[in-house]
This record gives structure tokens, C-alpha cells and sequence, in this order.
């Protein structure tokens, strides 16, 4: 099975200073370079795509901040996924937003 997920990353970089805004440009990055479709946001990013691409991108992050010289890095991943429908980040939020109308 391809599962789909739709995944809140937030990456944290210890021991590198109170801006993180570098280390978090350089994991966009490393996101677009997997044509992974995401989102960032205050505080984090969501990512959508195939298990195993999104976790090999998320993995991949985490490799790049450590060569940026960050000795210590906390992540915290929420992951979502569906197998009765098809259900991308956006249709989330219009669900919710229709809602409020």
C-alpha cells in the first residue's frame, strides 16, 4: 500500500542560538528538492506526500541541521492519514472554514 500522510513537522535546533530561521529555510529546502508538497507556518510546516518519501525528507532535514552544526535537534511530528478518501491539506481547511460561514 502507498499510504498518502499529511504530517506537522517542527523542527527545533539546540546549541545554535535563540534564530532558527537559517536551519528552518535550509529543511524548506531540502522539502521542495523531494517535490514533497508543504506549507510552513508560525510553527512549523505541514507536508503532504507518500509515507515513505515525507519520513525520508523529514530524516533528511534533520541530516542537513546537524551538518549547519547544530549538535542537538528536537522535532515533533503529528501525523495524519486516510484510507476511505483522498483528503489533501487544503481540503482540511475548507472543511473547517466552511463551517465558520
Amino acid at each position: 500500500m502507498n499510504l498518502q500522510v499529511n504530517v506537522d513537522f517542527c523542527v527545533v535546533p539546540l546549541g545554535v542560538g535563540v534564530s532558527v530561521s537559517e536551519y528552518i529555510a535550509a529543511c524548506q529546502g531540502v522539502l521542495s528538492e523531494a517535490g514533497l508538497k508543504h506549507h510552513l507556518h508560525a510553527w512549523g510546516t505541514n507536508i503532504e506526500g507518500p509515507w515513505d518519501a515525507v519520513f525520508e525528507a523529514i530524516k533528511k532535514c534533520h541530516e542537513v541541521v546537524h551538518a549547519m552544526g547544530a549538535p542537538r535537534i528536537v522535532s515533533t511530528v503529528k501525523i495524519g492519514t486516510r484510507t476511505d478518501r483522498a483528503q489533501s491539506l487544503e481540503d482540511k481547511v475548507r472543511s473547517v472554514e466552511e463551517k465558520i460561514k
